[in-house]
C-alpha cells in the first residue's frame, strides 16, 4: 500500500509543478506616477541639476521641499537663498495619480522659465540628468 501512496503523491506534484508553470507572469512593476512619487522625483532632479551643480542661474535661490503635505499636494519651492521666508519664487506642485503638475511664480516668466518647465516635464516622466 505504501507504494501506491508515494506514487499518488509524486502525481500529485507533477501536477501542481505543470500549473504552476501555466501561470502567467506577474507584469513588471511599473513607475509609480503618484503625486508624491513624482514630486520626489523632480526634487531629486532640482535639487543635483539646479542647486548642488552651482548652476548660476539659480545661485540666488534655494530649494524648500515640501514633500509631506497632508492637503495631497507635495511641492517643492524655490525661495531667496537669504531670505527663505518670504514668498516662493517657484511653486512646483503635483496632484493626483496620475500625477497633474503644475509650476507657476514669477520665475515661471524670466527667461529661465522655459527651462524649469522642460526640466520638470522630464524629470517627473522619469528622466534623470541636467
Amino acid at each position: 500500500m505504501r507504494p501506491r501512496l508515494s506514487a499518488q503523491l509524486l502525481l500529485l506534484l507533477v501536477a501542481v509543478a505543470a500549473l504552476a508553470a501555466c501561470q502567467t507572469k506577474t507584469p513588471p512593476p511599473k513607475a509609480n506616477g503618484s503625486a508624491l512619487a513624482t514630486m520626489e522625483r523632480v526634487a531629486l532632479g532640482a535639487n543635483g541639476c539646479w542647486f548642488k551643480s552651482g548652476d548660476p542661474a539659480f545661485k540666488a535661490y534655494r530649494l524648500a521641499p515640501e514633500l509631506n503635505s497632508f492637503s495631497g499636494r507635495p511641492r517643492i519651492l524655490v525661495v531667496h537663498r537669504n531670505s527663505p521666508e518670504s514668498r516662493p519664487l517657484l511653486v512646483v506642485q503635483a496632484e493626483g495619480s496620475p500625477a497633474k503638475l503644475d509650476a507657476f511664480g514669477p520665475l515661471m516668466a524670466e527667461p529661465v522659465g522655459a527651462r524649469i518647465a522642460a526640466d520638470v516635464q522630464r524629470w517627473a516622466a522619469g528622466g534623470k540628468g541636467c
